[in-house]
């Protein structure tokens, strides 16, 4: 085991951040510590949060336990009562070298800077370099790839959120939309390819409102093309989490147009009811998110659909529901992701009239089994068909379209090696190397 052992919960942008807090922890000096890199998003991953910091004092006695991310940075004196705890950061000071300084800090709620959202509710302005911390999250992914660790990287493009959706409680652990400068997107993601990363992910908060603090106000689509062109040497760029309400018209064209931008679309759509989507305060219908995937299957018929659904919405009924349950099919969705809704202190939602929570799981898991089906059906279509994988480990690589693929072990990772998907096996498609 490490100096220092990250855990983390959450969305992919916790994941660089994890890169990150790995690289301030180790510039610091910081040893024989576990830190927990916590998620808001539902009280099941809060729960799991302080189920993984118990865990770790049994396992380690004799280890600093700090904690941080979405759920520390809400509840911060929440975190620091728990006896296991020694110490808790929130979204600014986490990321930050001196916090990890001191090998004995007193215990506290929360050191460093506030927080965006603390400064967004005491009307201060944001000056926190998003640009620092991409680049350190790039750096300290770039030195793990050249350690022959990672093939693929997250790259931190946005930060924040604008949108107030009822349900969700991030705005206000993450403060307002920021965007990285498109130079310095380019200037990272050259050091991620000499360092022998193959395929790019770019990710944010809520990542389709790209640029929109910018001067010149540069769409998603445009800064994806103007980065493919200035690095021509990166193989793969793959999207995170995207509104279907905010995927501008350079973004279509780039999926119609370039190879290197993967196949593979992760919608927000979060219900099938149109009633539902308005209490939510989302900003589309559900026709919009069946157009939305039409038509990335006209640019791209090999494209792969992901979406995040929420079940048991307050008021949800069970016609609502079935809309939901029935979306996945008309859309398509290959990989999705079910969230149980649970209410979030503070949000708008939670003080609508709630489902019983029993129907609330029962209908979780009726979506997952639709998901788990949907899932098998797009692998089983795609037997017999070709396509570039990436070998991400021995034995394993990604496709285009995300499904992961069963490699032959001779394989080293990092190789881009033409496959036939010859059969289904588990979630994997077996791969079968061509000449």
């Amino acid at each position: 085991m490490s100096a220092v052992d990250i855990v983390t919960f959450g969305c992919r942008l916790n994941a660089f951040e994890s890169e990150v807090i790995r690289g301030a922890a180790g510039q610091a000096g910081l040893e024989d510590a576990v830190i927990v890199n916590t998620c808001a998003v539902t009280a099941e991953a809060e729960r799991q949060a302080r189920q993984a910091i118990r865990r770790a004092r049994r396992e380690h006695p004799g280890r600093r336990i700090i904690v941080t991310g979405c759920a520390a940075t809400l509840a911060p004196d929440a975190y620091a009562a728990m006896p296991e705890v020694d110490l808790v950061l929130d979204n600014t000071a986490k990321l930050t070298t001196e916090s990890y300084r001191d090998p004995h800090p007193p215990l506290a709620p929360a050191i460093g800077p506030p927080s965006p959202a603390v400064r967004e509710r005491e009307g201060q302005r944001d000056d926190r370099p998003l640009s620092r911390i991409a680049g350190e999250g790039a750096r300290a992914q770039s030195a793990r790839a050249g350690e022959g660790v990672r093939t693929r990287a997250y790259l931190q493009v946005q930060q924040g959120c604008d949108h107030r959706c009822t349900f969700c409680i991030i705005p206000f652990a993450r403060g307002p939309s920021r965007s990285l400068p498109l130079s310095e997107i380019v200037e990272q993601a050259r050091g991620l390819v000499a360092a022998g990363v193959r395929e790019i992910v770019l990710t944010g908060v809520d990542l389709t409102a790209y640029g929109a603090d910018l001067l010149d106000r540069p769409s998603l689509g445009r800064i994806a093309r103007q980065l493919l062109a200035a690095v021509p040497e990166l193989p793969r760029l793959r999207l995170s989490s995207l509104d279907p309400s905010e995927i501008d018209a350079e973004l279509w064209d780039l999926l119609a147009s370039e190879e290197r931008l993967m196949p593979h679309f992760h919608l927000s759509l979060q219900a099938g009811d149109d009633l539902i989507l308005k209490r939510m305060k989302r900003r589309h219908s559900r026709a919009d998110a069946i157009a939305c995937a039409r038509r990335a299957r006209a640019l791209r018929p090999d494209v792969a659909l992901g979406a995040d659904l929420i079940a048991g919405f307050p008021t949800e009924s069970d016609g609502m529901f079935r809309r939901s349950l029935d979306l996945v099919e008309e859309c398509g969705i290959a990989f999705l992701h079910v969230f149980p809704y649970s209410p979030r202190p503070g949000t708008p939602a939670a003080r609508m009239p709630p489902v019983d929570s029993v129907l609330v799981r029962e209908r979780a898991a009726r979506l997952r089994e639709a998901g788990t089906a949907a899932l098998a059906g797009d692998l089983a279509a795609r037997i017999g068909a070709t396509a570039e994988v990436l070998v991400e480990r021995r034995g394993r690589g990604r496709a285009p379209f995300y499904a992961e693929i069963e490699c032959p072990e001779r394989l080293p990772p990092g190789a881009l090696q033409r496959m036939r998907f010859g059969a289904v096996r588990g979630n994997r498609l077996v791969g079968e190397p061509m000449p």
